[in-house]
């Protein structure tokens, strides 16, 4: 699923590319990614025909586009969720879901298209969702967000008995953080990911965002981390941050600090990637094995 920096470096491009524009036409080429849109496919066409874009934001995952009556375009890629931007008349995606002709404010056309394949990602209209959409106001701010909250952070964190890859995951407390991400910064900031939150320290969780942060910022200037061709850009490039993983999906192999071999364990329907060596699983707790 494409992470924090991936949606990033789709909203930065569509920024550069569609700002000013007008809204033409939409076609909606399978309902499936409208679905959330109570206004259902032909309302969600003319809820957007005629509209200019004024903005491109993002929170977490998600992203929109603000438009000049005060509505939204909010968008989430999903697992395979693509936003490209092309010349008319470019080759139509054998997964393409819903087409946006824009007139530029140079006159001239573009079509911005949402692919999807697998369609678990989905746009929606949002109403007076040009700031932030109500359908994400849930979702905290992530740690690039120069009005994320540190001492909040640590404070909420440290209240919890959860593990702290569960609390990085967690969107109400931080967001954007995803599973790639997560592993990365914990590899760094040489922590176990089954590490209780009320067992860290101020000064350690301190440490481990600006890790987070440090991770998202390369991912960011190299575009992303691609696995497949599902994550592009708006131009359809994908990112390199793969090549420079130290921990997520590098099972068996040594840990770039000290060669001990990268371990894999399973983790919420999904995998967690470790050095057994440098990150220490934590000891029990009496009080959480019930020893007396």
């Amino acid at each position: 699923m494409p992470e924090l920096p991936e949606v990033e470096v789709v909203r930065a491009g569509l920024e550069r590319h569609v700002l000013g524009s007008v809204i033409e036409s939409v076609e909606v080429l399978h309902p499936r990614p409208v679905r959330r849109d109570h206004r259902g496919s032909t309302g969600f066409v003319a809820a957007l025909v005629g509209q200019r874009i004024t903005a491109v934001r993002r929170r977490g995952k998600y992203f929109w586009l603000a438009l000049a009556d005060g509505d939204a375009l909010l968008g989430h890629l999903g697992m395979s969720g693509q936003m490209l931007l092309h010349e008319p008349g470019t080759p139509d995606e054998r997964h393409l879901r819903v087409r946006f002709t824009l007139v530029t404010p140079e006159a001239r056309r573009l079509e911005m298209r949402f692919v999807d394949q697998r369609m678990f990602g989905g746009l929606v209209v949002s109403a007076g969702g040009a700031d932030l959409p109500t359908e994400i106001v849930h979702i905290a701010r992530d740690p690039i967000d120069p009005e994320f909250d540190d001492d909040e952070f640590v404070r909420r964190a440290r209240r919890r008995t959860s593990a702290v890859k569960r609390l990085l995951l967690d969107q109400g407390l931080i967001s954007g953080v995803g599973n790639i991400y997560a592993d990365e910064a914990l590899w760094r900031a040489r922590l176990h990911g089954e590490r209780p939150g009320d067992r860290l320290t101020g000064p350690v969780l301190r440490d481990l965002l600006g890790h987070v942060r440090a991770v998202m910022g390369e991912a960011l200037s190299q575009g992303g981390t691609s696995f497949d061709a599902l994550y592009v850009n708006v131009n359809g490039e994908s990112g390199y941050f793969d090549r420079s993983l130290d921990a997520y999906g590098q099972e068996g192999e040594p840990c770039r600090r000290c060669g001990t071999p990268i371990r894999r364990v399973a983790f919420m329907n999904r995998s967690s990637y470790f050095c057994p060596a440098c990150q220490r699983p934590p000891r029990a707790s009496p009080r959480r094995t019930g020893a007396r």
